[in-house]
Order: C-alpha cells, then structure tokens, then sequence
C-alpha cells in the first residue's frame, strides 16, 4: 500500500475549532476538529484560544499547535474518510483536563 503524499499550503479559520486548508494539488477541506480533540496530545486543542495558536509548518507542510500536537497532511487532506476513523479512535483516548 502506497502512502500519499500531500502539502498543506494555507489555512483560515472559518468557524471555532474549524478550518478551510489548501493543498498543493489545489484542493481544499474545510476540517471540523471537535471530534478529535481528546488525549494527552490533542485535548488541549479543545481550549478556543490554544486551538488558535495552530501555525503552518513550512518544513512538514502541515498544521502545527504549540504543544508539538500535529496532524499527517495526508490524514487532513482525505479528512471525508480518515477523520471519521481518526475521530472513532479519539473515542478511546482519555481526555486531558484543560
């Protein structure tokens, strides 16, 4: 099985904990995040202003948070797919208290 390779190129926030990413191939998902804000690395995105400070890693093409917290840019670019699966193992992840 072969791993796609994609580039996260930009981003806005378009509502809380959601953002519109643009990707090297010129497609673009707009990603709810809510549903896989949980764990020792991505609950503490489930704080608005923490969520906030998200940055584009210009040397990994992808999202970063000041946590180290960051997502494949594969993962995000076929989020339809992935996010609900990513979103069924958050499910199990012991939510860190913020």
């Amino acid at each position: 099985m072969q791993h796609e390779i994609h580039r996260v190129t930009g981003f806005e926030r378009v509502a809380p904990f959601t953002l519109r990413l643009h990707f090297e191939d010129g497609t673009t998902q707009s990603i709810d995040f809510r549903p896989v804000l949980a764990g020792e690395i991505y609950g503490p995105l489930a704080d608005p202003n923490f969520f906030d400070a998200v940055q584009l890693d210009e040397e990994a093409h992808t999202l970063v948070w000041p946590n180290g917290a960051d997502f494949d840019p594969a993962i995000l670019h076929a989020w339809p797919t992935a996010g609900s699966e990513l979103a069924k193992l958050a499910r199990s992840w012991v939510t860190v208290a913020t």
